[in-house]
């Protein structure tokens, strides 16, 4: 429930959830429930239930055990703010993010609604980062929820970028990450849509990650947009600290 992770933007990731219900077109070739369909397969007793929402309670204070400071992202399999994740529930693991100050989470919802609904009930200390994932811009209502949310570092996750956001919504918005889909029947991304975003971040300085191309092979497409890697974060990020690297 908690690993080093290959994502490129994060460190670790810890899962006090799994499994999840699909919302909207982005989730059509959900990662997540791939693995936890081959999880499930292999006996892994933690996806006995596949991708049936499933509550971890025994890993929700795995962080407070982890001395050495790192970047976590915060259930990448399943959704903090699902609407079938208790309040309660929802309290105990923003409390842990609390009490272990030592490390960076990353919280991404596609539910921010939900997150603004109970954001008063919740703790926001400044190491807990809260994001929203927007495919197209018929969902940047989710940017408008998450912009009302008063945490320290609001992001957004761009992935799968499925169409063009045009009129984005940076007021507030410390970082973005934009990612083409990947693995079986992804998705194309047109350069186009990636470089309104990139342009529009550049004159708002705000930080702009691009995660990768994407495609059924992803390593073969890379990460490269005009022969750099953009990787910039929020700043005071240390390893990761706004820094682009060129080919």
């Amino acid at each position: 429930m908690a690993q080093a992770s290959t994502i490129e933007w994060t460190e670790a990731t810890w899962n006090p959830v799994t499994g999840c219900s699909k919302i909207s077109p982005g989730c059509k070739n959900c990662y997540a429930e791939r693995m936890a369909k081959r999880l499930q397969a292999m006996g892994q007793p933690r996806y006995r239930n596949g991708f049936r929402l499933t509550m971890q309670p025994d890993i929700v204070e795995l962080p407070l055990r982890w001395k050495r400071p790192r970047m976590i992202f915060v259930n990448s399999m399943s959704d903090l703010f699902h609407r079938n994740v208790p309040d309660e529930f929802i309290l105990k693991c923003f409390s842990v993010m609390e009490q272990a100050a030592q490390h960076t989470f990353q919280v991404l919802t596609k539910r921010p609604t939900r997150a603004v609904a109970i954001a008063g009930k919740l703790p926001w200390p400044t190491n807990v980062w809260m994001g929203t994932s927007v495919e197209n811009a018929h969902y940047m209502s989710r940017v408008h929820a998450l912009q009302k949310i008063p945490s320290a570092i609001r992001f957004l996750s761009l992935e799968p970028l499925l169409g063009p956001i045009p009129r984005l919504s940076l007021e507030t918005i410390d970082w973005v990450i934009v990612g083409g889909e990947s693995g079986p029947g992804a998705r194309p991304m047109d350069a186009r849509w990636v470089f309104q975003i990139r342009d529009r971040c550049v004159k708002s300085r705000v930080p702009f990650f691009f995660k990768q191309w994407g495609g059924v092979v992803k390593s073969k497409a890379g990460r490269l947009l005009d022969g750099t890697e953009w990787n910039e974060m929020p700043a005071g990020v240390g390893a990761f600290n706004g820094e682009r690297s060129v080919a």
